[in-house]
């Protein structure tokens, strides 16, 4: 069962330090353009995942193809994705051992939210970090 509870969630984005936002844009009118800055702002190294514009950057960070590609440990893979194409972000999350799977505003799949739940994974479905971390007073992550 997704997470919801407001301690569940205060937890899950305290604990974070690495977020993958499958979906970045860097195109300053879509959403996650402004999330992903609202994230770093917070203190958050997030790493944008997008394969149509893989090599390039997004507020000073890489843009990966894949989530197999980044090296590194994940703790949230943030979805800006379709809720049909949400499934496979979730299964890559997994496969790269990602901690949590945020599926933004909109985005619901029960049936990618289970696989990740069964794989161990914590699940976050229709909500928005950027929405969250001030309604919760999330601490500011301290470098």
């Amino acid at each position: 069962m997704p997470l919801t509870a407001d301690d569940d969630l205060r937890s899950l984005l305290g604990e974070a330090r690495v977020i993958a936002m499958v979906g970045a844009s860097d195109r300053p009118d879509r959403p996650s353009y402004g999330v992903m800055a609202m994230l770093q702002r917070h203190g958050y190294r997030v790493i944008p995942v997008n394969p149509q514009i893989g090599g390039e950057h997004i507020h000073g960070e890489y843009v990966f193809a894949d989530l197999a590609d980044i090296g590194e440990p994940i703790d949230i893979v943030d979805i800006f994705r379709r809720p049909a194409a949400a499934g496979e972000a979730v299964d890559q999350a997994i496969a790269v051992g990602a901690k949590a799977v945020w599926m933004q505003l909109g985005v619901v799949n029960d049936e990618a939210a289970a696989r990740a739940e069964a794989a161990g994974l914590k699940v976050v479905m229709d909500r928005c970090p950027a929405i969250d971390i001030p309604r919760l007073n999330v601490p500011r992550i301290s470098a």
